[in-house]
């Protein structure tokens, strides 16, 4: 993968959307294993996420769980930095925010510890676990369950190449999400 920058030893990527960042960490590592910033400030800021987190979430899956595709309503749009303690995960952004030239548009990486993903406002966002993982999301508003949203994961209007469809593991919820068309969403580009 070619990175586009650096940030103090971390690299960054902007992907096929280039609203959505993968991050790179750097890790300091020895005979005792590694240490690594997941989030500085001020490093960040200047890199053009200006934003700061308000709450920060971990979940724990099993193989094949797909959770998403997630997103909160405006005035509680959330921005994420996610990233897998332990594990991999596939895990994809939607660009959901009308008249981006990106609408209804994805993207995915496989995500494991030492590697982020910034997934801004007006994007859905979910992941399938490849492995036991323990996932990591540092969030820019707080959990609003009125205003929490989502659409279909595998909505054929979108396309995602899940790794293993038919293997999926979802919540109730999760199988319940209209397609994106349908989903409530009020987001407009830009934000």
């Amino acid at each position: 993968m070619d990175w586009d920058g650096v940030i103090r030893g971390n690299r960054a990527k902007r992907l096929e959307i280039p609203d959505v960042i993968l991050f790179e960490y750097r890790l300091f590592e020895d005979e005792r294993g590694f240490f690594a910033e997941l989030w500085k400030r001020g490093e960040y800021l200047a890199a053009g996420l200006p934003y700061d987190f308000v709450q920060v979430n971990l979940s724990y899956s099993r193989p094949y769980v797909v959770r998403g595709l997630h997103h909160q309503l405006k005035p509680s749009e959330q921005g994420k930095l996610v990233t897998v303690v332990r594990g991999r995960v596939f895990d994809v952004a939607v660009d959901i925010r009308r008249g981006s030239p990106w609408y209804g548009r994805y993207v995915a990486v496989e995500l494991r510890p030492g590697l982020a993903l910034w997934i801004p406002p007006g994007f859905a966002h979910g992941f399938q676990a490849l492995e036991e993982t323990l996932f990591l999301y540092l969030v820019t508003k707080e959990y609003d369950p009125q205003r929490d949203k989502c659409a279909k994961w595998d909505d054929p209007e979108i396309g995602i190449k899940w790794p293993a469809p038919d293997k999926a593991i979802l919540s109730q919820k999760d199988r319940g999400c209209p397609p994106l068309a349908q989903a409530e969403n009020n987001f407009e580009y830009p934000l």
